[in-house]
């Protein structure tokens, strides 16, 4: 019974941690953005990208760790937030890479309808 509490106080608090954790990120680095006036602050995507790769990776081997030391509500929680920022990161990827072949496709329009008006 006390090893059951212990494990969903443990899972609890550990994930309102890494919460709040990833907020006070976030609103720092919205903060800079503000503070530079609305640009992209140097490395912004760096640190991003930095978070949301290694924080799901961590916490992975946080909830194999728990499950090897016989903590499952522990493992699970940790699972669930890594899959969580895994998520965040997978959509992240898609709306980068969608804006990278937008760009792509407008430069190849403009450049094929240049030629085009060039020849005629």
């Amino acid at each position: 019974m006390v090893t059951w509490v212990a494990d969903g106080v443990l899972a609890v608090l550990s994930s309102v941690l890494e919460v709040a954790a990833l907020v006070t990120f976030w609103f720092a680095e919205g903060l800079k953005q503000w503070a530079a006036g609305g640009k992209t602050v140097v490395g912004f995507r760096v640190r991003l990208w930095l978070v949301l790769t290694a924080g799901p990776a961590v916490l992975a081997g946080v909830s194999y760790g728990a499950f090897r030391a016989g903590l499952p509500a522990t493992g699970v929680a940790q699972a669930l937030v890594a899959a969580v920022l895994a998520g965040v990161l997978a959509l992240g990827v898609g709306t980068e890479c969608s804006r990278w072949a937008a760009r792509a496709f407008r430069r190849y329009g403009a450049g094929r309808r240049a030629r085009r008006d060039k020849v005629l």
